[in-house]
């Protein structure tokens, strides 16, 4: 066939070719001379998809009979705008190809196009990977899998190339399993990722992460595009489906992030991207969530604070420290317990609040690390509380991310035999955001260490919608009012009105009340009016250290 055209074409074609061949790390390479349509391919794409030959006339037909039928119109498409459109430089796409034993296999195409001499299109280049050949590939979808999306946000990141990320997932799924099965809700994920990458088309790569979560990497669209197509796979999706039968509405969630300062880690920019994902489904009934709207200077900042945090985790939890909070009862006002909360600080930051670091990093692997080292550290310093106060009661909070393990409770019960801190002296707080929990999951943690003499209390109480129903479906020892609820009720008699209607429903259940955010006598004295068990407050002490809280007056009265 290299007869069919000029030696010094096939000269030039063949010098390229190698060029591009030399640094094509685990891909084909092909490349075609546009003035003759002749194509050079790489061997082992020859053998791999069972091609007539490494030269070849006209391959774009050739690799189209390739393509499987679902994705051949998209791929024609893609391919028609890229020629026509002359801003369009480079495309990115991926779509499924036969290989030469009639298998389809995922392929992500990456190609540009090379201007002549005199500064037309030359030459066509490209290369594809073969995603299955990586083990980066789910096998229920056909899509790039988790490790795929690392491993191509951490090319990103080291080329410094600007990327565009969107997370995004099926809500309330454990109902779809439950009423039609797991093998129906298989299908289901499955054609939700073949209306993504459809959607998606040339413009990104799609992959599927882990449980019911996808994610979108693109190089080409920016955070409008990105939030256009989620709405169109929303709507779609919103409108209903017919799947196998049967007509579902998927309620979808998604976060997003711009990604363009490259001095943070593939891990950082995941936690963030988790983070945003979590508060379109918990906050925002799947409105798409953006992390910082714009990387401002001061957002910037934010982001490089927070992987110095995270990276603090792995560096023996450098800068973390535990304040203790006074908890005292609520009729003579002497000390019962405390709570302990988490800080960090460095000498560039300073001391950073929880509530800047705790619900971003809740989502991120190595929180289940800081989470076992805070309620150790808890411990072991309330253990010298116990021998003045026997009767101490030591408060930690837990993030659902740590009680959704299932070696939760084994690793309570370690720390425990570890410290040797008494079970009866420990309460664990649930906050709000454990609504994100599966409620008979929360239920059997409650049970199996309450077994052991582990109280509970119920956090931030009224903050969040779900919080009568989980106090009213699970057991708990102490039901703790949110600050927002007395901060006026010195003047605001609906604020008191509130309290009434709390601390019944808290009776209803068996349970103590205690009122957080106590400023002021005044506070003091008209909450005490209530069934009120227990306060905590800056008007019996802020959080402070231990040495500071073992020398207080309330500590040595």
């Amino acid at each position: 066939m290299a007869e069919q055209i000029p030696d010094i074409a096939v000269k030039k074609l063949d010098a390229l070719f190698d060029a591009f061949a030399a640094v094509a790390d685990g891909t084909y390479v092909y490349l075609c001379d546009m003035t003759c349509d002749y194509s050079r391919w790489s061997k082992a794409a020859v053998d791999t998809f069972g091609l007539p030959a490494e030269y070849l006339e006209h391959a774009e037909s050739i690799w189209e009979e390739h393509i499987h039928p679902d994705d051949r119109e998209v791929y024609k498409k893609t391919i028609q705008r890229f020629f026509e459109e002359k801003n369009e430089k480079k495309f990115d796409m991926q779509y499924r190809a036969s290989n030469k034993s009639g298998e389809y296999v995922l392929c992500t195409c990456r190609g540009a196009i090379i201007a002549g001499e005199n500064g037309t299109p030359k030459y066509f280049a490209g290369t594809i990977r073969n995603q299955g050949m990586y083990g980066n590939l789910d096998a229920m979808t056909g899509l790039r899998n988790q490790y795929g999306f690392f491993e191509d946000l951490k090319n990103a990141i080291e080329r410094n190339q600007p990327v565009t990320l969107c997370m995004l997932g099926i809500g309330q799924f454990t109902e779809i399993n439950e009423i039609y099965g797991y093998h129906f809700g298989n299908l289901v994920l499955q054609k939700f990722g073949r209306h993504l990458l459809t959607t998606t088309g040339s413009k990104g790569c799609v992959y599927r992460l882990d449980g019911t979560k996808f994610a979108i990497l693109s190089y080409v669209m920016s955070a409008n595009e990105i939030k256009e197509l989620y709405e169109k796979v929303r709507q779609h999706f919103q409108h209903g489906q017919t799947i196998d039968g049967k007509f579902l509405i998927l309620q979808l969630n998604a976060g997003l992030l711009t990604l363009d300062d490259f001095s943070i880690t593939d891990q950082t920019v995941y936690s963030c991207l988790n983070f945003a994902y979590g508060e379109s489904k918990v906050r925002r009934q799947g409105e798409l969530i953006e992390f910082y709207n714009n990387l401002t200077k001061e957002n910037r900042d934010r982001l490089k604070r927070l992987q110095v945090i995270r990276n603090s985790i792995v560096q023996d939890y450098s800068g973390f420290y535990l304040l203790y909070q006074p908890v005292v009862d609520a009729h003579n006002e002497k000390l019962i317990g405390a709570e302990a909360l988490i800080r960090w600080k460095n000498d560039k930051y300073g001391v950073v609040p929880p509530d800047h670091f705790i619900p971003i990093l809740e989502r991120d692997p190595l929180f289940i690390q800081l989470g076992k080292w805070i309620l150790t550290q808890a411990m072991q310093d309330a253990i010298g509380v116990l021998d003045t106060f026997p009767e101490f009661l030591l408060s930690v909070n837990l993030s659902y991310a740590q009680i959704e393990r299932p070696d939760f409770v084994n690793m309570v019960q370690e720390i425990l035999a570890q410290t040797g801190f008494p079970p009866k002296n420990l309460c664990l707080e649930i906050t709000e955001r454990c609504k994100l929990l599966d409620l008979r999951l929360l239920r059997n943690v409650i049970i199996n260490l309450r077994a052991m003499g582990i109280r509970f209390a119920l956090d931030d109480f009224g903050t969040g919608f779900s919080s009568m129903g989980i106090a009213k479906n699970l057991t708990f020892d102490t039901i703790k009012i949110d600050r927002s609820f007395v901060e006026n009720i010195e003047e605001d008699g609906m604020e008191r009105e509130l309290i009434g209607h709390f601390t019944s429903f808290a009776a209803i259940f068996g349970a103590n009340v205690c009122v957080e955010g106590i400023e002021t006598m005044a506070m003091r004295d008209i909450l005490q009016k209530y069934s009120v068990s227990s306060f905590q407050g800056y008007y019996y002490s802020k959080p402070i250290p231990l040495e500071d809280f073992m020398a207080s007056e309330l500590f040595v009265k």
